[in-house]
């Protein structure tokens, strides 16, 4: 019987797995942590986003430059295959009203026992043999480096630390997927890359995505002292960065101690880190009434107010009392408080500065990693014969909506395919 080698117990490692043990293959997944799904199950505190309901063009666009890739996974496991494997786990499945998937009881734990349980006990198939606190640390033996090579790469050899001590696995093929460099805590912390490079494998720098960013200035002790960690809701903001490429949308965001995070962030956030990567600050227009027109919010603010304060004046009329009270304090001078029309062109389009990228062991996900152009269709490393990655761990970045975990999926179930049919081939 053949033997793979899985490397990571993250969704796009069980996928990999399940694909393989249904078709009767031996499966050992390691991971370097004691449990499984780590990152999995934390990205599912709140509420577990397992796809989103949206039509496949608009769901494929949200992998910007990397579309062309990942709906080419898509067509082994799509956002529908998700609900469907979902429900063959007994999973029962609802769409929020954003078009968001999640399950009925909005758990990750139920699930993952679920699909541990199936992994362990498939009813056709071959049982996944799961090793824990197994930490990939390279190459036992040289692999074949050269696709002439390949016939002569009858096994592939893997060095692993355990709390026993060293050990050496012998695969016919390997799936590694390592995840990108975010939550080092949680496992994913980018050790891999020196260990692929060595090998000749191309890899984009990891950066980090879905991210939070600081503002230039910082804000002052009484914003954070007040505002930090509450929420900037009903919202828009737009951002054009200097190629010409825009972004615009309605939302909600959070202040931090230093700068924003948060949804509405984290989508514009490529555009963002990229600008701030070339140009070294990006300015993105805060809009606090995205529902009234300029011209609307200029004449409730020239409404004559009599005693009141302009504080009070702008919360009567406008609503606006809080953070949005408080951000214009904290970003216009007297001057332009006390201009109408500065005002409220402030209020429409207030302009917020980014200087730095949070670190990217804070973000949700990661870009960067393992380059399309140097692996197969299958997802196999062409310096690497019968090595596989799936998963965070290759090149893509998309937005938090159920984009990320049907990605890492599709790449598992893909990989999961590619190496079947390498073993199948006897290469």
């Amino acid at each position: 019987m053949k033997k793979v080698v899985v490397v990571g117990a993250g969704p796009a490692g069980l996928m990999a797995a399940e694909v393989l043990s249904s078709s009767g293959v031996a499966v050992h997944l390691f991971d370097a942590m004691p449990s499984i799904g780590r990152k999995f199950l934390l990205a599912g505190k709140g509420g577990l986003n397992l796809t989103h309901s949206e039509p496949a063009d608009l769901f494929a666009s949200r992998y910007g430059q990397r579309r062309v890739q990942i709906e080419a996974l898509f067509k082994t496991f799509d956002a529908s295959s998700v609900r469907s494997w979902a429900a063959s786990l007994g999973i029962e499945t609802f769409v929020g009203s954003s078009g968001r998937v999640f399950p009925l009881d909005m758990k990750a734990a139920p699930l993952l026992r679920a699909w541990l349980a199936r992994l362990r006990r498939p009813q056709n198939g071959v049982p996944v043999e799961f090793g824990m606190r197994h930490r990939w640390v390279g190459w036992h033996q040289p692999l074949a480096s050269n696709p002439d090579q390949r016939q002569a790469a009858e096994s592939i050899e893997l060095d692993f630390e355990t709390p026993q001590g060293m050990a050496h696995v012998t695969a016919d093929a390997v799936v590694l997927a390592l995840g990108g460099g975010s939550w080092a805590r949680l496992g994913s912390n980018g050790a891999w890359v020196p260990l692929l490079q060595a090998k000749g494998v191309a890899v984009a720098p990891l950066l980090p995505a879905n991210c939070g960013f600081d503002v230039k200035t910082g804000w002052t002790e009484h914003f954070t002292s007040r505002f930090a960690g509450q929420p900037f809701k009903s919202v828009a903001i737009s951002f054009c960065n200097s190629q010409g490429v825009s972004f615009a949308r309605k939302g909600e965001f959070v202040a931090t101690a230093s700068g924003v995070e948060g949804s509405l962030i984290y989508a514009a956030s490529s555009l963002i880190r990229n600008e701030i990567l070339a140009r070294g600050h990006a300015t993105f227009q805060l809009d606090l009434l995205p529902d009234m027109t300029l011209e609307r919010v200029l004449a409730e603010v020239q409404h004559p107010r009599g005693t009141r304060s302009l504080s009070s004046h702008l919360k009567s009329r406008l609503h606006i009392e809080g953070i949005k009270a408080a951000i214009l304090h904290e970003l216009l001078s007297k001057e332009q408080m006390n201009d109408p029309l500065q005002l409220a062109q402030a209020i429409k389009a207030l302009p917020i500065t980014l200087s730095s990228i949070r670190p990217i062991d804070e973000a949700i996900s990661s870009a960067g990693g393992v380059l399309f152009e140097g692996m197969t269709e299958d997802l196999m490393l062409e310096p690497l014969p019968g090595v596989f990655c799936a998963g965070e761990m290759l090149d893509w970045e998309a937005p938090t909506g159920g984009y990320l975990l049907t990605a890492c999926l599709a790449s598992g179930a893909h990989a999961g395919h590619g190496v079947l049919a390498f073993l199948k081939s006897g290469v």
